[in-house]
């Protein structure tokens, strides 16, 4: 005890930083501050800013810059786990006494009620030693490995370079990386510049139409770097459709066509995952690759013809990887389904400042006549072979979830249903009706046309009074018909004024979509800027739409034209 008196009587050593902390800048400030945490130097106690002030002086004093250099980072090794972030677990593993080496909660500036004080060669003993091994066994090749330690946005030094790229960006809000960072930079007097940071963070006045700025100029310069044909992989978690739908336009704005999205369970669990009930429990891995450059050369000098419409699917199929078989079931392909295609064929024309040459209708019943369907997905005459061969493997295909909640989803579960292969085939409206209701949860501003109305619109009636899935003649006049109907109610709302509290979904897509094709791009900003904010964010095709439009509003005359 009189040891520790001592050494609480001695000054904070002069290498110690005791730079001020900016608290109100920062998301976990307000856990820091009641604990009496507002300076640097406040994170370590008396004996541990000793121990620290004498290993940083001897490793600043080391003459030779690449051992300095490495020193260096083995201090920063202990900066974390000497603090008072160290929390105390006395068992691990089903043993008393565990190692309370770097105990801290990643990800969080958290100071629990017991923590641990360890001493510099109880951290570092086992560290020095395998950094010792793992500088040791580097065997750098001059020429074979390019790293490159920088902003993802930054312009390659040559183009079409890279074989494959993986990228594990950040999660919108989810960590703020600038504040973490705070705690070790500041021993080395620097700071980040938080202002080019890809985040969402309200305290530096960041939302998320700035985070998809900036994920888009580090998408953009991926695009750069990456050959032709050749594939990114983005690894991405976040709860908020808001915030996954602005990581796919930015990644759809910057060229790249998404072709695979699937979950990868990591089995541990982040901070956020334990404590957080809304946070989302697995991480989402999209798969998107760099259109081949002679297409795309060819695409833009047909400038939207019927010919480039139907090469974009063709070469999209042809990357787009099998469906997978687990334990004798088939997992159903989501980007292979008919909506999906034409959502990629619009978005690449939009993308390219391209009219769309095809409407639903005309895609659907070309892409009938063009590809191979089977089992609810397309294939290209080559795979269509290579699939019914796995298909006689198969015990069976596996059948997507998929709950209503508007319109465009209602019209694909009623599809399904009334599909003979895929649901219970003709039903009359009474044998469907209820189970409609068990899978309705309708958004909140959808204007959802009844069951009956939608039927009508849709389907046709045999002679028992069943509704069917018509034919792909008789369904494009009856989607004709539709569509004239949705542009009429798009009309109503483009003379409306003030927000738009309910409406229908597939109305403003409609519009939208003519409006695109004859280039009105201010009807498009108009009507989309008075949508909920949040509806805009959350569905992907409006955002695409309303984001390209933004970009050519300023060309455009002042004068809105009725559809």
């Amino acid at each position: 005890m009189k040891l520790l008196e001592r050494i609480e009587e001695l000054d904070t050593p002069e290498a110690i930083p005791t730079v001020e902390l900016p608290i109100a800048q920062m998301y976990h400030g307000s856990r820091l501050a009641p604990k009496g945490v507002t300076r640097i130097h406040h994170f370590f106690l008396p004996r541990t800013l000793q121990g620290l002030g004498v290993l940083w002086t001897k490793a600043q004093a080391i003459s030779d810059p690449r051992l300095r250099a490495f020193m260096l980072f083995t201090f920063e090794q202990t900066i974390w786990g000497m603090s008072l972030l160290n929390r105390y677990q006395p068992i691990q593993f089903g043993r008393v006494g565990g190692s309370q080496v770097n105990r801290y909660l990643a990800g969080v500036y958290y100071i629990s009620s017991l923590i641990s004080e360890v001493s510099p060669w109880y951290i570092l003993t086992g560290k020095v030693k395998r950094l010792t091994a793992a500088f040791g066994q580097m065997h750098y090749q001059p020429g074979a490995t390019v790293i490159a330690t920088q902003s993802a946005s930054v312009v390659p030094p040559v183009e079409n370079c890279a074989d494959y790229i993986f990228t594990d960006p950040p999660f919108g809000e989810n960590i703020y990386y600038a504040d973490l960072n705070y705690l070790v930079e500041s021993w080395h007097n620097v700071r980040t510049n938080s202002a080019p940071e890809a985040i969402i963070d309200q305290a530096k006045h960041k939302d998320l139409y700035a985070y998809q700025a900036l994920m888009w100029q580090a998408f953009s310069s991926y695009y750069r770097w990456l050959k032709p044909g050749h594939w990114l992989t983005v690894e991405f978690h976040n709860s908020h459709n808001a915030v996954w739908n602005a990581i796919q336009e930015a990644l759809s704005s910057a060229g790249f066509v998404v072709a695979d999205v699937r979950t990868l369970d990591k089995q541990q669990s982040s901070y956020r995952q334990v404590t957080a009930d809304s946070a989302a429990k697995q991480d989402l891995v999209i798969s998107a690759y760099k259109p081949l450059a002679a297409f795309e050369q060819r695409f833009i000098a047909e400038g939207g013809s019927l010919n480039g419409a139907w090469d974009f699917i063709q070469q999209h199929l042809e990357q787009l990887p099998a469906p997978t078989m687990r334990a004798g079931v088939i997992e159903k392909q989501d980007e292979r389904q008919a909506y999906l295609l034409y959502d990629r064929m619009v978005a690449f024309h939009i993308r390219h400042s391209l009219a769309v040459p095809l409407s639903a209708p005309e895609f659907y019943q070309g892409l009938r006549q063009r590809f191979s369907e089977a089992d609810g997905m397309y294939f290209t005459p080559a795979q269509a072979g290579d699939y019914h061969k796995r298909r006689q493997q198969a015990q069976r295909v596996e059948q997507l979830a998929l709950f209503v909640t508007d319109e465009k989803s209602a019209l694909q579960w009623m599809h399904r249903e009334l599909d003979t292969e895929t649901g219970h085939g003709p039903q009359t409206y009474q044998d469907i009706q209820p189970r409609f209701l068990r899978e309705l949860h309708q958004t909140k501003y959808e204007k959802l046309p009844e069951l009956l109305e939608l039927l009508d619109q849709n389907f046709l009636k045999d002679a028992a009074d069943r509704w069917y899935v018509p034919d792909p003649e008789r369904q494009a006049d009856l989607d004709a018909l539709r569509q004239k109907s949705l542009l009429h109610e798009f009309n109503d709302y483009l003379r409306g004024k003030g927000r738009l509290k309910v409406f229908r979904s597939e109305a403003i897509r409609a519009g939208f979509s003519y409006a695109w094709r004859e280039r009105d791009y201010e009807t498009i900003v108009k009507v989309a800027e008075r949508l909920p904010e949040s509806l805009l964010q959350e569905d992907q095709q409006l955002l695409m739409y309303y984001h390209n439009a933004t970009l050519r509003f300023s060309d455009q005359p002042k004068q809105l034209p009725m559809i």
